[in-house]
């Protein structure tokens, strides 16, 4: 049986608060001394290789997906336990969500605001029950979480849709969150 696995979606960028580098760091170290498996999208810059490099320092199990177009862009981590290339971003998300027990998603941009909703989405029709985290660090996903009660309370989404998604505002929240929703 795999180990328990931890799909962190997170920028390709390092973003201009120096505390999402600090917190993806602390990420990386806390799933690793868990005895957990990262499991994220390959890259080697920003969040991502921030994410993994601290995973991997503190002994941890990576598993990384990346698309092959995208290999040179994100420059894929190609030092990880497991490195998987697929042939399209779909197959990429499809392969990180199947590989996981809990989703985490940590400052980004288009593509983690995408990962998000997909995770959402699948999770509101009952294609899977894996705890969803936002880490919002220092108010990340403020917006994004007004935007959805928004769409809640104008009638597009029951209110139910919120119940799907936990906010942790750093790395140790996260985990004691991830501890608590995993058993």
């Amino acid at each position: 049986m795999p180990p328990t696995s931890i799909c962190v979606y997170c920028g390709s960028r390092s973003g201009n608060d120096p505390d999402y580098t600090t917190q993806a760091d602390l990420l990386g170290q806390a799933i690793a001394k868990s005895g957990w498996r990262l499991v994220y999208g390959a890259g080697d810059v920003g969040l991502m290789g921030t994410v993994a490099r601290a995973a991997q320092k503190a002994q941890g199990d990576t598993f990384g997906v990346i698309p092959q177009h995208l290999v040179d862009w994100e420059v894929g981590k190609t030092d990880l336990t497991t490195y998987v290339v697929t042939e399209t971003m779909h197959e990429r998300k499809k392969v990180m969500l199947m590989n996981a027990d809990a989703v985490v998603v940590m400052p980004g941009g288009a593509g983690s605001m995408d990962e998000f909703f997909e995770v959402l989405t699948w999770r509101q029709l009952g294609l899977h029950d894996k705890p969803i985290i936002l880490m919002d660090v220092n108010g990340y996903w403020g917006p994004l979480t007004a935007l959805l009660q928004h769409i809640v309370d104008q009638g597009f989404a029951n209110a139910s849709v919120l119940d799907f998604i936990q906010t942790a505002d750093n790395a140790a929240n996260t985990v004691a969150l991830l501890q608590k929703s995993l058993g």
